[in-house]
């Protein structure tokens, strides 16, 4: 057992792509809640083959504030700033949904990338091999994917959390540490009392890589080895334990280095109902987590509007950015 859970990086940007679906909704409350408990700024992103704006179809994040009882009723525009968050709602043209999202994150990169997957036909469906995997790799972000039908953690009601069961996927490469220290701060930020982390490793046990595990009140660890599939082994672990969290590490720009790693994230991905994190997160025992690396959070080239919004950047596609409204 270790000490203390170690330090990790801050979010500073959080980043949520969304389609408008109920998919997304759900989705936004879990970028809505990291962006709270970080004090960060929260980018919500739509992508629109025309310069249709949808600005009313955004999620209304004062109401969603109010709602969870964070903000009186009726608050004013300001009053979001005052909880110690941005918010900006940015809306490009582009025919191409990734070539847009990893414009937009190549001059203003995000620490977590918060995404809906396999959501409504007829809108953007970022989870399509096409999008979602394009997105998380390229990025070099950790990506945390709410699967459709998935409730997560964050109740998008009254934004309440229940974080309870943790799998963690573990292999000699990459690295299982980080994937360890994430799940743990994860815990820690989102001030889960109690609760169990489950570190798995597929395959003969004597090859289970040596890892620490930071003490956290009210938290126990297991450790666990099975054979079998790789794909099929995690699904069932997370099925059985009833797993609010896959947080599983990869290689990041890399992608997946073996048919194993690449089976496991694209598969539990789709499959599972939990949620994943950093390297991927998935959430429900469906959720997937993607690597353990980080961007910058700089300023766009794009510069700064009033109140400190992004300014609209015709190299992007983006024609306008509003705040928190």
């Amino acid at each position: 057992m270790g000490k203390r859970p170690q330090s990790l990086p801050i979010l500073q940007h959080v980043f949520h792509p969304s389609d408008f679906s109920a998919a997304s909704e759900t989705a936004f409350a879990h970028a809505l809640k990291a962006a709270l408990v970080a004090k960060a700024t929260l980018t919500i992103f739509h992508v629109s083959p025309d310069w249709k704006e949808n600005w009313t179809e955004f999620p209304g994040v004062r109401q969603t504030l109010e709602r969870w009882g964070m903000l009186p009723k009726d608050s004013p525009k300001s009053a979001v700033p005052e909880l110690g968050i941005q918010i900006k709602k940015v809306v490009a043209q582009d025919k191409d949904p990734v070539k847009a999202v990893l414009g937009f994150l190549e001059h203003q990169p995000s620490d977590l990338i918060v995404l809906a997957t396999q959501q409504d036909k007829g809108r953007v469906l970022w989870l399509e091999s096409s999008v979602a995997k394009p997105v998380a790799r390229k990025s070099h972000q950790m990506t945390l994917f709410i699967p459709t039908g998935v409730e997560g953690f964050v109740s998008l009601k009254d934004g309440s959390v229940s974080l309870k069961n943790i799998l963690i996927p573990v292999a000699l490469v990459p690295k299982a540490q980080p994937a360890i220290q994430a799940a743990v701060r994860i815990a820690l930020r989102l001030n889960c009392p109690t609760g169990q982390f489950t570190i798995l490793h597929v395959g003969d046990g004597s090859e289970m890589p040596e890892v620490s595990c930071p003490e956290l009140p009210g938290w126990e660890w297991t450790k666990m080895s099975e054979k079998g599939d790789i794909t099929q082994v995690i699904l069932q672990t997370a099925h059985g334990m009833e797993a609010d969290l896959i947080v599983m590490s990869t290689r990041g720009d890399k992608a997946f280095s073996t048919p194993c790693e690449a089976a496991r994230a694209n598969k539990c991905c789709g499959s599972a109902s939990a949620r994943c994190w950093p390297f991927r997160l998935i959430a429900g025992s469906h959720l997937c987590c993607r690597r353990d690396g980080r961007g910058c959070a700089t300023s766009g080239t794009g510069g700064t509007g009033k109140n400190g919004c992004a300014r609209g950047d015709a190299r992007y596609g983006i024609r306008d950015t509003r705040c928190a409204l």
